[in-house]
């Protein structure tokens, strides 16, 4: 049965998200996102390719709605009447493995050391600026995939600030438009724990990633 629209609170809330699904999709045409509605809220969950995390966004919808589907990015994305604060929520697909493996719903405490905005920002460019230099001093015959891979293991996996948070994390954020200035203290980045998981959260969404060398991976309950 086909699940009735999604009515946002405003049309803004509809161009946001729709500003998030075309993100999704400059990195795969073919992404699937996990959408969960409960009350008055959305929230849609993506994994970018290459960054190994989720990245969520949340939106505020104008009345109670009950849903939990994995859907087409792109045809989320084509159901979207910005001007209207709608949008048609299309048939479910198959979902990826990591649709089932979502991070926890509560127990989530702000930990520390996280460095401000401007500071996560530039911890990214450094990465992106080391990761370019040192492939690009590679002799031909040893720019092989495996050795690319070495190296961004290397880099990506280097920790923001005094925190667990690897800089991949806040690079997907970066690539997809979370690591914007908004005004007021709420603009500054926070980081939460919650088990095995991290978040690093912002006015603009979320990135999830578990910390390295957590066990097998926790299914959220439905």
């Amino acid at each position: 049965m086909t699940a009735a629209p999604l009515h946002f609170a405003d049309a803004g809330e509809a161009a946001d998200l729709a500003a998030f699904l075309a993100r999704l999709i400059h990195y795969d045409k073919a992404a699937a996102v996990r959408l969960q509605a409960g009350g008055g809220a959305l929230a849609v969950f993506g994994r970018p390719p290459s960054f190994e995390v989720l990245a969520i966004r949340a939106a505020r919808l104008s009345g109670p709605h009950d849903l939990d589907v994995t859907v087409s990015a792109g045809e989320l994305l084509e159901g979207i009447d910005e001007s209207a604060g709608t949008a048609a929520v299309p048939e479910p697909v198959t979902g990826p493995p990591w649709a089932g493996v979502l991070p926890p719903r509560g127990g989530w405490q702000q930990v520390p050391g996280l460095p401000g905005l401007d500071a996560v920002r530039r911890a990214v460019g450094v990465a992106v600026g080391e990761f370019r230099a040192r492939t690009e001093e590679l002799d031909p015959e040893k720019r092989t995939r495996g050795e690319l891979d070495r190296i961004g293991r290397e880099i990506w996996s280097r920790p923001v600030g005094d925190t667990e948070l690897p800089v991949r994390a806040a690079h997907a954020a970066q690539a997809l438009g979370f690591l914007r200035p908004a005004t007021g203290p709420e603009g500054e980045p926070a980081l939460f724990s919650s088990g095995a998981w991290l978040r690093l959260r912002t006015p603009y969404g979320s990135i999830a990633v578990r910390r390295a060398g957590a066990g097998a991976l926790s299914v959220t309950p439905a």
